[in-house]
């Protein structure tokens, strides 16, 4: 990658206004407006404009909101239009990446020409795509846990994070408390909060459909269920005991990020894309559906854009990839994973059509580099623990807990992607009915328990 190496995605609903971070530009200073994740701006006078690196306008925007020193990996720089956002690297300048930006948006949409001529990007202050969960929790100070906050409940609000119903109440709860004080009865009603439904669930969640079009749906809930299940769920929220250094408001900002790090999207950088449809009718058509790709430090989501719901979830020990860039032929993000089609094991390759395949190609190596270099793989033979006895069989493969709701959203959707299943007789490569043998592609995550593996075919493979 060149200058444009980094994370870069799809924006969500949130940040489909245009927004202008550069109100002048002399020949010395400039007035820079940065977008919090509340909307919020956060004006700025800083000098030699076109030179300066995206680390000296993070210090900048540090100093002016009075964060701690741990804000500089908690959050990052980030362009964000209607058509393209990217995270900044602390080397880029982004009032030289602000003026290549129709060439990439060029590059990495398919926008047409008059939205490309018309867009314009701004600067955002968000969470960094590689900043791992397992420190938010270790944040002591509000206002940077305010801002994370924010930017997961406007993620949660515009279903940038799909989540089930009774999630969605909880974490809408959370934000009665936060908004409204600790619950008192009779304060408020189901009534009053039908008001401002949409400031506490997302918006199919308040939307009022007849019982029929909701049943055909799948989504919708009776009138009243929403107000109702909220107003519950606010009843249950509890105040807990502040640590040292904490207020209230943190310990409740805190339980809302914790109730996030449940969904397997939370921190992602997200890319626009589309598949393959089933074939269906006796024609066979397919077509395609478009879909988002999530990609985190714990792996890859593709989630179906329309259902809001995912449609394969895969930790990087579950996969292998590989793209193929325009020059070649359409730009398309290769996945392959284990599978099975009638009990049999098989490999299966998902195709995800974007001319966002190679930045995301490169966020998913990096994401293993990253892994790989603050977690080492453990030694083999540590001299303890249990051991297998001479002539034993070894202990089976851990296997990963099974999801508490097999219908929520957050589980993956297989039977509903058109995949090519193959397999390898020894002489060639085959599309069978299928099996599973070989892998495509290279690059993958080295092995390790539970990582993803070739399975020998047996002689009585029964291909097609």
């Amino acid at each position: 990658m060149d200058e444009t190496e980094g994370s870069a995605g799809q924006p969500g609903p949130a940040e489909r206004s245009q927004r202008s971070s550069v109100s002048s530009v002399g020949a010395r200073a400039a007035d820079v407006l940065v977008y919090l994740a509340d909307d919020t701006v956060v004006p700025l006078a800083v000098e030699n404009l076109p030179t300066l690196s995206a680390h000296e306008l993070h210090r900048v925007v540090r100093d002016v909101l009075q964060l701690p020193d741990t804000a500089l990996e908690v959050f990052a720089l980030w362009l964000v239009s209607p058509l393209l956002e990217v995270q900044l690297k602390p080397r880029h300048q982004p009032y030289k990446l602000g003026r290549q930006w129709t060439e990439l948006l060029l590059r990495f949409t398919d926008a047409p020409h008059e939205d490309v001529a018309m867009d314009e990007p701004s600067l955002q202050f968000r969470r960094n795509v590689f900043f791992p969960k397992r420190r938010e929790l270790q944040i002591r100070d509000e206002e940077v846990l305010r801002l994370l906050y924010e930017e997961a409940k406007a993620n949660v609000l515009t279903v940038r994070y799909p989540c089930d119903l009774e999630d969605c109440e909880a974490l809408g709860a959370l934000v009665c408390r936060l908004q409204l004080g600790p619950y008192q009865p009779g304060q408020p009603t189901s009534g009053s909060l039908r008001e401002k439904l949409d400031s506490f669930l997302p918006a199919h969640l308040c939307r009022r459909s007849p019982r029929l079009f909701a049943a055909l749906r799948g989504r919708g809930t009776k009138a009243g269920a929403g107000e109702q299940g909220l107003l519950k769920a606010y009843q249950e929220v509890k105040d807990m005991v502040c640590g040292e250094h904490e207020t209230p408001l943190s310990t409740h900002y805190r339980a809302y990020l914790l109730k996030c790090h449940e969904l397997p999207f939370y921190g992602c950088a997200f890319f626009h894309g589309e598949v393959d449809k089933l074939p269906q009718g006796f024609l066979h058509r397919g077509g395609r559906k478009p879909v988002t790709v999530a990609i985190s430090l714990e792996g890859v989501h593709v989630i179906d854009s329309r259902e809001k719901h995912v449609l394969l979830g895969l930790s990087f020990q579950e996969l292998s990839w590989d793209h193929t860039s325009p020059e070649e032929e359409e730009a398309v993000l290769w996945l392959e994973f284990d599978g099975e089609s009638e009990g049999t094991p098989v490999n299966k390759l998902l195709k995800v059509y974007s001319k966002q395949a190679e930045l995301m190609s490169s966020l998913i190596e990096y994401c293993i580099e990253l892994n790989q270099a603050v977690e080492p793989p453990a030694p083999q033979d540590l001299g303890s623990g249990p051991t297998t006895a001479p002539g034993s069989s070894p202990p089976p493969p851990q296997q990963r807990p099974k999801l508490r709701r097999q219908g929520s959203v957050v589980c993956s959707r297989i039977q509903h992607l058109a995949t090519i299943d193959y397999v390898d007789d020894g002489k060639e490569i085959k599309r069978v009915k299928p099996k599973r043998t070989t892998s495509f592609f290279s690059r993958q995550l080295s092995s390790g328990p539970g990582s993803y593996s070739v399975v020998q075919t047996a002689d009585s493979l029964e291909q097609g």
